[in-house]
């Protein structure tokens, strides 16, 4: 039988004095309470109960261990009560892991609100550009790229979309003229992610149809922050995030080129560990999460254009070449797009390769965006 219910029957049999009682306020026959306290004295191999037709009463042994037992089991009760409390109020350390530039550009702001509205959480953020079990390493959460889950242990859940932007310096231009087409790209160098992240082609979607592209490399990078450092440097032409652009190009230091072609859009999903019962810290910061993008779909502080009132004189230097090469340059820059429908993702492209580990189904990864 349940040991742990034959206490709790033991316990209570004492407690009333009659084995009648403590069935009825169980709401179980008294066969069920005979047969638990005769499964405990049989486990024990000594006798709890003195037993009469008229009374009943404890044995030396029985009285040590109600004593013993009364107290397993209000500690018992005191976890039990302290768990639950920690799945309905949020307390405790928040393990979160990100992509290394999506977090440095967008995760400051949704944590300086949460932890106002939650102040006993303690945001633990990992920024990596790896392959990430979220079990294994002790993830509470992680904020992964679509179709880089495969696993029916981790549970997805779609959190906003961002556009791929090819873009270039406005002196670049300039010098080395503007492609108009995207098969005009190969004859420009080309500042490009590893080919595990991207597959060797760019796959763009014009009035023609489908393009596919294989760029001139000049430098391959696995972060898209230092592939804007160079890009900014007039190295060539890069094909990068427009959260993380955005400021360069309403300061007039990116144009964005082929404006009449898109790339694939990339759905950013927030990942957790399937479980039954989510702990109430996890839980508020997913909400909290959808609640931030889906409120700010061109709000990412990173993308806003100049607020003097005027336009930036780079920008309007960058305007200006822009027209003279038949590139577009906007007045707001594209940014993460929580609100429009999701086409089929990454179409073409290649994901990271996975790192297989004893635990296959948790592996989950983490792009360079």
């Amino acid at each position: 039988m349940d040991h742990l219910q034959s206490m709790r029957v033991f316990v209570k049999v004492a407690d009333l004095g009659s084995f009648a009682r403590a069935a009825a306020a169980m709401d179980i026959s008294n066969a069920v309470v005979t047969r638990h306290v005769a499964d405990l004295e049989s486990r024990l191999g000594t006798r709890l109960l003195n037993r009469t037709t008229r009374s009943l009463s404890l044995t030396e042994s029985g009285q040590v261990y109600l004593e013993r037992t009364r107290q397993i089991l209000d500690e018992l009760e005191d976890v039990e009560q302290m768990v639950v409390a920690r799945n309905h109020e949020p307390v405790g350390t928040l393990r979160i892991v990100a992509p290394v530039v999506f977090g440095l550009h967008n995760l400051a702001p949704v944590l300086q609100t949460y932890t106002q509205r939650f102040p006993q959480v303690v945001p633990d953020v990992s920024l990596v550009d790896r392959q990430v079990d979220l079990v294994e390493e002790g993830f509470d959460l992680g904020i992964v790229a679509a179709r880089q889950m495969r696993s029916a242990s981790i549970v997805t859940r779609r959190l906003t979309t961002g556009r791929m932007t090819v873009c270039a310096t406005p002196a670049y231009l300039e010098k080395h003229g503007t492609p108009t087409r995207p098969e005009q790209l190969m004859d420009h160098p080309s500042l490009s992610l590893p080919s595990e992240y991207w597959g060797d082609e760019r796959v763009f979607t014009g009035p023609e149809g489908e393009i596919r592209v294989r760029p001139t490399n000049v430098i391959v990078a696995n972060n898209t922050e230092m592939l804007r450092q160079f890009a900014l440097l007039g190295m060539g032409i890069a094909v990068l995030p427009s959260y993380l652009i955005g400021s360069d190009m309403a300061r007039g230091r990116f144009v964005r080129l082929l404006s009449e072609y898109r790339l694939p859009q990339i759905e950013i999903n927030i990942a957790y560990p399937s479980r039954r019962h989510l702990p109430a810290k996890v839980r508020t910061f997913i909400d909290h999460l959808v609640e931030h993008f889906s409120q700010t779909p061109n709000g990412q502080a990173s993308e806003q254009p100049a607020t003097d009132g005027q336009a930036h004189p780079a920008a309007a230097s960058a305007t200006s070449a822009a027209a003279r090469h038949g590139a577009q340059y906007p007045a707001s820059s594209d940014a993460f797009d929580g609100s429009e429908p999701l086409p089929d993702l990454l179409d073409g492209e290649r994901e990271p390769k996975t790192v297989r580990s004893s635990a296959r189904t948790r592996t989950s990864a983490l792009s360079s965006l």
